[in-house]
């Protein structure tokens, strides 16, 4: 610890009523940690500590001695968690706050004054903690995030093979639609062991290529440099080591979802027991997560107590990124409105004087967003309630504001039967539809009038 010289909290500060009596703010660096509390607490109530782990369970005895026991800090990179997960075990109540809500504050550009000011925001009531699911969710997340930087690292690989081959002018990688299939892997392990015979190499495609093979022969005619073979052999090799590692964090993935359990029993007493519905069983595609026993969308059901996949645009894979990110509990969120606000798929009323200055929504990073706008334009051929939808906004506001509405249209979707636990129903949008399509045919009929015709509604029935 070390004592540095800080500005006093002025007495207009002081007289302001305080909500959280027992509160802390925490400055987090990489190598330091500035702490405040207030200043009938402690001789010394600013204080600076090492992120060392017995230095940051010294932090929390002197909180537990000044009898704090609320604590807010902000969220810098990954150098919050171990000092979170400390405090969270010890019994404090942690706050994690978006340093964006306190960086505007001008005048404030020591760490000292920051945790001050942290903790003065605080004792006020100005900070909200930013969501984080259970702990065994935020395990899960860690595991599925890993993968994905595993799964782009081995792309990375696949990338130095084509350019290996390119440099040998084999463009074998340009006939076939996937280097890293059956057929190019097979090709590529007989370079490697020896094989230079186009017609040889041709051979060892799967039928199911297209490609004629006379196309596959002149694509395998090329100048078999060792040093291009040895980087070659090198970028296969960490390739398939990649996949052995993910096929770890797969069984990793599936060992941890069978030990979570819902986060909530049934919203409803049972009077008659509900049939389970038909979950649609998919095959896991390239890259994607394949469990031992039972798919995706099972854990999921088991999970959620509802079959999400039936949303139009969550496959299996996509409502497992929510979970992971989510969790299956969705109380810190009161309603569908404060979710979708999370989110920033909502617009950001600005208005000044009576003048609305901006709609547009917040411009912030969150990937659950992402998720749900990936979704949003997956339906863009849907024949679905959904998909009409899409394309009626894409036609009014364009395709990015189309996409945004579309994920606004999914998150509430999803809110709603996460938190009932009800199943999807299409059918309930058939009065809305209906709606529409009397007000577009009003709609034609009084242009048709305009222009001196008279449309006459053909009976279908």
């Amino acid at each position: 610890m070390s004592r540095r010289t800080r500005r006093p909290i002025s007495k207009a500060a002081l007289s302001n009523p305080v909500i959280h009596q027992d509160a802390c703010g925490i400055d987090i660096g990489a190598t330091e940690i500035y702490v405040s509390v207030a200043p009938d607490r402690d001789e010394e109530p600013v204080r600076c500590f090492a992120t060392f782990t017995p230095d940051l369970e010294a932090l929390a005895d002197w909180l537990k001695a000044c009898h704090v026991k609320s604590v807010a800090m902000e969220s810098t990179g990954v150098y919050w968690i171990p000092l979170f997960q400390i405090l969270e075990a010890r019994g404090f109540e942690v706050l994690l706050v978006n340093a964006h809500h306190l960086k505007s504050v001008p005048g404030r550009k020591s760490d000292v004054c920051d945790c001050q000011w942290i903790q003065y925001c605080h004792a006020v009531g100005l900070l909200n903690g930013s969501f984080r699911p259970r702990q065994e969710v935020c395990a899960l997340r860690s595991i599925v995030r890993h993968r994905d930087d595993l799964v782009k690292s081995a792309a990375e690989q696949i990338q130095k093979m084509q350019k290996a081959l390119t440099q040998m002018n084999l463009q074998i990688h340009h006939v076939l639609s996937d280097i890293s299939g059956k057929s190019g892997l097979a090709i590529i392990d007989a370079i490697l062991k020896g094989e230079r015979d186009a017609k040889t190499l041709a051979r060892l495609r799967d039928g199911r290529v297209q490609a004629r093979e006379e196309v596959v022969v002149k694509s395998l005619v090329g100048d078999y440099r060792p040093e291009h073979i040895f980087t070659l052999d090198q970028s296969l090799q960490i390739y398939r080591h990649y996949h052995v590692m993910i096929k770890q964090c797969d069984a990793q993935i599936a060992q941890m979802l069978m030990q979570i359990e819902s986060a909530q029993p049934l919203l409803y007493a049972v009077v008659e027991e509900r049939a389970k519905p038909t979950i649609r069983k998919e095959k896991p595609r390239k890259n994607e997560i394949a469990l031992p026993e039972g798919s995706l969308s099972e854990q999921m059901y088991r999970i959620f107590r509802t079959d999400l996949t039936r949303i139009p645009g969550l496959a299996s894979t996509t409502v497992h990124r929510l979970f992971t990110e989510l969790g299956a509990d969705l109380a810190a969120f009161r309603t569908a409105a404060h979710f979708v606000s999370w989110l920033g798929l909502c617009p950001d009323n600005r208005v000044s004087g009576g003048k609305i200055l901006s709609v547009k929504t917040r411009d912030i990073k969150n990937r659950v967003a992402d998720m749900f706008r990936v979704a949003a334009q997956s339906l863009h051929g849907s024949d679905s309630y959904l998909g009409q939808f899409y394309r009626r906004m894409r036609a009014r506001l364009g395709g990015p504001k189309a996409v945004t509405a579309t994920a606004h249209k999914l998150a509430r979707i999803f809110y709603h039967l996460v938190t009932t636990q009800t199943a999807f129903d299409e059918s309930v949008y058939a009065d809305v539809q209906n709606r529409y399509e009397v007000k577009q045919m009003q709609t034609l009929i009084k242009k048709a009038a305009q222009c001196g015709c008279v449309l006459t509604p053909i009976n279908n029935n």
